[in-house]
């Protein structure tokens, strides 16, 4: 691609974000009129997964198109192989100036603040903390740049952020940029497991609609709905100001914008925190993808997983997608397109996930590692009859047909990606109502 037509890349990244917080998923609080214009202008995604509901293993998945048991972060707290190449390398041969604002979390657990030079996965400018939540609050923004100097921008932690992406996209130069903007919100504050909206925007929408999953199992969202979804007010405005200011600066019309979440959140209701499940609160994220070759592409209902888009952004770009990377770029997409996504799961325990159209299927074991020998049944929810997964139906022998299927499609994906073959032990059986079901493959 000549370089004069080469357009910018840009990632909008938020953390822990639902996808049903957006209009376009049915959300009615009005909270992503900027998201829902870029989907309905670009293209949406409606069916995208992360590959791995953590925060450290799903950046190190969206960072080289690997799945974490192959980039060795597995679990917060470590950082990708050395060998491995990111978004920054790939981009930086092509000529491209490369730039990284806001929450890394790809480095050791000792670095909380400062992202060492070497652990900066080769992005030429960075602006960041390693673990943004442990060192900053929402009116107390700490970066530090790639050469350790600390900065303190003032306002919101998601304007502070976006001030600076502003002034990135702004800065003259010759060559187009790839820029990674990663914020925190609406990720909870750690030290106060709260969810600290701008002022006056909790306010908004505390008491109001709930998705039906929340408002039936409770969990923390009675307290906590309001302020997080304030978070998203504010980072869909945040969007809003960032495409302002492509407009205003006539990079526009040459800019990708990709905008995608690393997990959801289930807000406690399945296990004691808020995400490290199968359950699609946890794993399933907004994501929609504008600018040149995306822009009227519509609704893609094929699901996409988180190692689907590093290979899309490179063939954006005219970029060669290496070999090694696992997933399919979204402009490449056919008839050989997966029928399901892989979730590795980790931390709260060691689980393994399929996710088809109408079907969920995991296995867990007790513990945390990087993967286990021995897994149990653990989770089955028909999505078309059940789509807020509130009934588990592993072990129901009316089901066995389509916990075979789907158990041989779990090891095969978990073989394909260099994992050994586990013992999957059947959840003890539960007796159904109804007679035994028969479903065709094209159910499954």
């Amino acid at each position: 691609m000549p370089r004069s037509k080469r357009p910018n890349v840009i990632v909008f990244f938020t953390d822990q974000q639902r996808h049903d917080t957006t209009g376009v998923h049915g959300c009615p609080l009005g909270l992503t009129p900027n998201f829902d214009a870029l989907a309905r202008r670009g293209t949406h995604l409606v069916n995208s997964f992360t590959c791995q509901p953590v925060c450290g293993p799903a950046r190190s998945c969206l960072q080289t198109g690997l799945y974490a048991t192959q980039t060795g972060v597995w679990r917060n707290g470590l950082t990708p192989h050395t060998h491995l190449r990111t978004l920054a390398h790939h981009f930086n041969a092509a000529g491209y100036a490369t730039g990284y604002m806001g929450k890394w979390h790809l480095a050791e657990d000792q670095h909380l603040g400062p992202v060492p030079t070497d652990r900066q996965g080769g992005y030429q400018t960075f602006l960041g903390a390693n673990q943004l939540e442990l060192v900053s609050d929402a009116y107390d923004t700490r970066l530090w740049d790639q050469d350790g100097v600390e900065h303190r921008p003032p306002g919101y932690r998601v304007d502070a952020l976006t001030d600076a992406a502003i002034r990135y996209v702004d800065t003259p130069r010759e060559q187009p940029f790839f820029m990674f903007l990663s914020f925190l919100e609406p990720h909870h504050q750690n030290h106060r497991d709260d969810y600290p909206a701008p002022d006056g925007y909790a306010e908004r929408y505390t008491g109001r609609w709930l998705p039906p999953d929340l408002a039936s199992l409770g969990g923390t969202a009675p307290r906590h709905w309001g302020g997080y979804c304030g978070m998203v007010k504010r980072l869909d405005e945040a969007l809003g100001r960032l495409i302002d200011a492509l407009k205003s600066t006539g990079q526009l019309h040459n800019t990708v914008i990709l905008f995608t979440s690393d997990h959801g959140n289930h807000f406690k209701t399945r296990n004691s925190e808020y995400k490290r499940s199968c359950h699609d609160a946890s794993i399933r994220v907004p994501t929609a993808i504008c600018g040149p070759g995306f822009d009227g592409g519509g609704t893609v209902h094929q699901l996409v997983s988180l190692v689907d888009l590093p290979p899309t952004l490179l063939n954006a770009a005219g970029i060669a997608v290496p070999d090694e990377m696992e997933g399919h770029s979204l402009l490449d997409r056919d008839t050989t397109w997966p029928r399901e996504v892989l979730v590795q799961i980790s931390e709260s325990q060691t689980g393994r996930c399929v996710r088809t159209a109408r079907w969920k299927y995991s296995v867990s074991t007790a513990g945390s590692a990087e993967s286990a020998a021995t897994y149990t049944d653990d989770c089955l929810y028909d999505l078309e009859a059940d789509p807020w997964e509130l009934d588990n139906l592993i072990g129901r022998t009316a089901y066995g047909s389509v916990v075979a299927e789907l158990r041989e499609r779990l090891v095969t994906r978990m073989i394909s990606i260099g994992e050994t073959v586990p013992t999957i032990v059947d959840a003890p059986a539960r007796p159904s109502a109804q007679r035994r079901i028969h479903f065709s493959d094209e159910d499954i």
